[in-house]
């Protein structure tokens, strides 16, 4: 890559030149992003994977941006226009936007007015106007009325058709413009259609707002974007014209005196109203989006981490209940690898409220399968239904838990729901991924597209490319920080480990149902099509219970299995012995088993893993109860404390779940912060909160909240 992008990548994230060229150099070498932030340090400079994504991120971007040149150099050099100044130019250029202004001149034309007063032989009229030299511009006007052109006025417009065009097309005048567009305020009012239309009120307040283009908040810009592709609202930039004309006459035309001056002004007017204004508020405003987007992506990734990281309950039997009224509990059971063992429905509840049948079958069933945990879903009857539970009169051992149901109807329909439980229906499916997001919600939520497991803000609107790299890039970097148990995994979980994907990760659970577990790391090499440069990236990443070599069961990488054995032999130990052992590692000089190709930041890495081998960096999962005594939304009273759980952050506040159909919000502004505080720096997903009610809005269902520290 060529070194102008090395410099602006690394001015771009802040780092040095030389962890960019690394890095890029590794990512061109096939190295994935979790294999080079975990095992590549030395090589990177301690780049954490976030940042990673974004050396690659930019790499990717600006290698289109070459492909592009490419193209457009080959466009203006067979017109015979491309002079080495405008070579020059574009081949340095680092913003897409500068180059395509660069191009506009030259880009092959649609039929606009300036083509039809060309085709009309109107261009030397107009070179004449421009150039000063008509010192009689209606005379000269008239030599050009004949043939497609009927009066003096028909050629002077073509003429100003066409000078309009060029100004429009000026790259100074483009980049002008855009500063002084991002100094203004973009503006929505309601349209007829809002005004009329019922649905358009959850916009109202947008109907007359404005907001300086620079400081208006992510939430706010989309909302109104998405209303204006509803038909609801005007979206605007509140563009000066006379400033914005004055600025291109007097900057690009000042030259252009009496008496050709009054034409080329009424051109330059046309160019900003017709062309540049409609133009340059598209592009002002794609902009403002492109950084709302990254905002509300970049929230969408952070409550996706804490969701794939969430704690598990582990390998436990477990009774997961799908909660319903009409249609009754959806009931399984599952074994500590999360097999399927029995279902059942009951029906506690009204209409049908077989209540005394409903014990015995829960009771039998816990029991029969000597349950340890209960997964309750959070919908609908998910309240009565635990309070159901925990009457049954069950062992005191016993946990039980409410689980978000988000993305589990998503699941059961889909294509993965269908290959693993082909003879069961959708709602079996549904209450086995709710006890499964228990054990393990990683292993679990990996199945469902991201975007349906409600922590998103606008997740539809905004830049589905981007969001796509973001939520992939979160996944892989969450199974991997994690570690992924090769023996029990699932393919839907193995295709995120770090140089697997979709084709190996089936083709080392069939090796497993052919040949049994893996007994050693070792082995992986014996499965179809996995070669050395995928075995290098996933070895380090995958766990084996019970290997013989204990490092089999950690992130110590077997690249770096040699320096252990070393550590072992110099402190008179086997390597067995060293696995785990805290205090026999406080005993190691990190610096003495620095190597070429491992230096102090790995060694480092391997002692720390060293100690508590094979760790899960997520925490224990913890129970939790809702006020009894808040059933419905009229039991609310400002004023109130509550216990809630963090079920969304956004980047306007926090979603909690208090035991009710409806979330309260905590707006920013009520999280015991000064002013605005960033929700997701005060909270976390599924963290249990308590709360003050500050509102209760009966007619929209809307409860303000406040956090109590």
């Amino acid at each position: 890559m060529k070194d102008l992008y090395i410099g602006q990548i690394a001015r771009l994230l802040k780092i040095q030149t030389w962890q960019v060229e690394n890095c890029e150099q590794l990512i061109a070498e096939g190295c994935t992003i979790p294999f080079i932030s975990r095992y590549r340090k030395e090589r990177t400079g301690g780049l954490t994977d976030v940042e990673v994504a974004e050396v690659k991120h930019w790499v990717d971007v600006f290698t289109e941006m070459e492909k592009r040149k490419a193209s457009i150099l080959g466009t203006i050099q067979e017109q015979g226009k491309l002079t080495p100044q405008l070579q020059d130019q574009i081949e340095n250029c680092m913003v897409a936007s500068e180059l395509e202004d660069l191009y506009l001149p030259y880009r092959p034309k649609r039929k606009t007015r300036a083509t039809v007063a060309v085709s009309k032989g109107l261009e030397p009229l107009a070179n004449l106007l421009w150039d000063n030299k008509s010192r009689h511009p209606e005379a000269d006007a008239a030599k050009y009325v004949k043939g497609e052109v009927a009066s003096v006025e028909e050629a002077l417009q073509g003429a100003r058709d066409i000078l309009a065009e060029r100004v429009s097309e000026d790259a100074h005048n483009r980049e002008t413009l855009r500063g002084m567009y991002r100094q203004r305020r973009v503006c929505s009012k309601v349209t007829k259609a809002g005004q009329e239309n019922p649905e358009a009120a959850k916009y109202r307040s947008y109907f007359n707002y404005s907001c300086p283009i620079s400081k208006i908040p992510s939430h706010n810009l989309l909302a109104m974007l998405r209303a204006q592709e509803e038909g609801f609202l005007r979206v605007e930039i509140d563009a000066d014209g006379e400033k914005c004309g004055n600025k291109l006459y007097y900057d690009y035309c000042q030259a252009h005196g009496y008496p050709s001056h009054t034409q080329v002004r009424q051109a330059v007017d046309d160019a900003w109203k017709r062309l540049l204004d409609p133009s340059i508020t598209g592009e002002i405003l794609r902009e403002a989006k492109e950084k709302a987007d990254k905002e509300s992506i970049q929230v969408f990734g952070e409550n996706l981490r804490q969701l794939l990281l969430a704690p598990p309950v582990g390998q436990n039997r477990v009774m997961a209940i799908d909660p319903g009224f009409r249609t009754g509990c959806k009931v399984v059971c599952l074994d500590q690898q999360g097999n399927l063992l029995a279902h059942d429905v009951i029906y506690p509840h009204p209409p049908v409220a077989k209540k005394m049948d409903a014990i015995i079958k829960v009771a039998d069933l816990v029991d029969k399968y000597q349950i340890e945990v209960i997964a309750i879903g959070s919908g609908t009857a998910g309240r009565e239904t635990e309070d159901f539970v925990r009457k049954v009169g069950l062992p005191e051992e016993i946990r039980i838990f409410s689980v978000s149901e988000d993305g589990a109807s998503v699941y059961s329909a889909s294509e993965v729901g269908r290959e693993e439980f082909p003879e069961y229906d959708v709602t079996v499916r549904g209450a086995v991924s709710i006890g499964r997001r228990l054990m393990d919600p990683l292993a679990e939520l990996v199945k469902i597209d991201p975007k349906s497991l409600g922590v998103g803000q606008y997740q539809h609107d905004v830049d589905q490319v981007l969001l796509k790299e973001k939520l992939d890039n979160t996944v892989e970097s969450c199974v991997n920080s994690v570690g992924v148990a090769l023996n029990t995994a699932s393919p839907y979980l193995l295709q995120y480990v770090s140089g697997i994907g979709p084709a190996l990760s089936r083709a080392i659970t069939d090796y497993r149902t052919q040949n049994g577990d893996f007994t050693s790391r070792e082995q992986l090499k014996k499965v179809p099509r996995l070669g050395a440069k995928a075995f290098q990236q996933c070895a380090g990443f995958l766990r084996i219970s019970g290997a013989a070599n204990p490092l089999d069961n950690s992130a110590v990488h077997p690249e770096a299995y040699h320096i252990v054995d070393k550590m072992a032999r110099d402190l008179g130990i086997s390597t067995q012995e060293l696995v785990g052992n805290a205090t026999a590692c406080q005993r190691i000089q990190a610096l003495r088993y620095v190597e070429k190709d491992f230096g102090l930041p790995t060694v480092n890495d391997i002692l720390l893993e060293l100690q508590k081998p094979g760790r899960d960096p997520r925490e224990a999962a913890q129970e939790f109860s809702f006020d009894n005594d808040i059933r419905e939304i009229d039991d609310l009273k400002p004023g109130m404390e509550l216990p809630g759980i963090v079920t969304n952050l956004t980047a306007f506040g926090a979603f909690v779940d208090i035991g009710l159909h409806e979330n309260g919000l905590i707006h920013a502004s009520q999280m015991g912060q000064k002013g605005m505080a960033i929700p997701s720096k005060v909270l976390k997903l599924h963290q249990h909160v308590k709360v003050q009610v500050l509102s209760v809005d009966l007619e929209r269902n809307r409860i303000g909240l406040r956090l109590i520290q």
